[in-house]
């Protein structure tokens, strides 16, 4: 085991700045830039799954978990309807510029959210049919939009 051992790598050189203490040169580069935090995106996730939740339970789902984990799949919100499970995967922008929100589920993501609901209604016993949903939303300008999409998915074969 190595205890505090440094490590230089190949083109990063070592610097004295004014008041002598040693900066990397890419500490040096770098330190003029300002970089966006990614808790800013995780704190839009966050906001757009507070509003999908909210408007599922208002059209009558209930809502039975929210950002449930089987190992490294995660359902962002599991509601029951009628005789329905619904998965329900989030999507949330702060813009349609790029695409709309819903085309980020892509055939990995999907997998993995059929895998997590296989183990979660296993696990909870349940006998009723399982639908997967989208909710997209996107945050623009003060306004939101939202978009669900029910039966956005069939699992199949290949998933």
């Amino acid at each position: 085991m190595h205890k505090n051992k440094l490590i230089f790598l190949p083109g990063i050189k070592k610097l004295r700045t004014r008041n002598s203490e040693l900066r990397t040169d890419f500490e040096h580069r770098t330190s003029n830039f300002k970089l966006t935090p990614m808790s800013s995106h995780n704190e839009l996730g966050k906001k757009g799954e507070e509003t999908a939740a909210d408007f599922l339970a208002g059209e009558g789902y209930k809502i039975l978990e929210r950002n449930w984990r089987f190992g490294k799949d995660e359902i962002d919100i599991i509601a029951e309807k009628g005789n329905f499970i619904v998965i329900v995967e989030v999507k949330t922008r702060s813009t349609a510029y790029f695409g709309e929100p819903e085309e980020a589920v892509d055939k990995q993501k999907r997998r993995f959210l059929i895998r997590a609901a296989d183990k979660y209604v296993n696990q909870k016993a349940i006998d009723l049919e399982v639908r997967f949903d989208i909710v997209s939303i996107i945050f623009e300008q003060g306004k939101q939009s939202i978009r669900h999409i029910e039966d956005a998915f069939y699992p199949t074969l290949q998933d």
